[in-house]
């Protein structure tokens, strides 16, 4: 039996033909082994590009995720500026539009008091002011009198004659004329006009007078907290 050429030799060990040839002329022909060699050699080669691609890929794969999560922290840190920015625009908005109810509670008063005064044809001031209570009787030496705390603010429940309430906070100097007219702005009752309303005091009852609306809240007894009833005034 005739001896396998070179070639032969290459291609029954399983190497592609085309390679073989290619190794065996790249060797000079020096035999299987040289082209052998040559063959491994090239599988190594090959077998090390396709590793340092793959690392390649992994590092770029890698900043990319990198990449992405720093824009993501970025975008959730605008997001949560921008919810604070809106969050301080509201506050803002609601303060500014508090102080504007404020002043027109004290708008709304003022032109009241200049309707009282044109009414009656005098100032409301001059009213006879409620008489004066005894003063209290001094306490013995040995005793000192309690102090007597102040209050900046008072809060005021309003029954209304439906059965519901109100509640708000006055300052203790505001006069009673503010919470009636919180009152008048807020009943809810359904129609165009409504009908004026008479502020008393829950217990001992007693009907608050126009006079009445002209003093603070502090010097009605009314602080730091009150129960006042609505009734509809009567027209005199």
């Amino acid at each position: 039996m005739a001896e396998l050429t070179a070639l032969e030799s290459l291609i029954e060990m399983g190497f592609p033909k085309g390679r073989a040839e290619k190794a065996l002329a790249l060797t000079g022909n020096q035999g299987i082994e040289a082209a052998m060699d040559w063959m491994l050699e090239l599988v190594a080669q090959k077998q090390r590009e396709r590793e340092e691609r793959e690392e390649r890929e992994a590092l770029e794969r890698e900043r990319q995720r990198r990449k992405q999560g720093q824009e993501l922290s970025a975008a959730r840190q605008r997001l949560q500026e921008d919810e604070m920015r809106r969050a301080a625009e509201e506050r803002r908005r609601e303060k500014a539009e508090e102080l504007a109810a404020r002043q027109r509670v004290r708008e709304k008063i003022e032109r009241d008091k200049a309707e009282r005064a044109k009414k009656y044809g005098g100032s409301v001031g001059s009213q006879p002011s409620p008489p004066t209570e005894p003063g209290p009787v001094p306490s013995s030496p040995s005793q000192e009198p309690p102090t007597k705390r102040e209050y900046d603010q008072c809060r005021i429940q309003v029954r209304l004659p439906d059965g519901t309430s109100l509640t708000q906070t006055f300052r203790a100097r505001e006069q009673l004329a503010a919470v009636r007219l919180y009152v008048e702005l807020h009943r809810g009752e359904p129609g165009g006009d409504q009908d004026p309303v008479q502020l008393l005091s829950g217990f001992p009852r007693r009907a608050f007078s126009e006079a009445d609306m002209e003093r603070p809240l502090q010097d009605l007894g009314l602080v730091p907290s009150a129960v006042l009833i609505v009734a509809k005034k009567c027209p005199s």
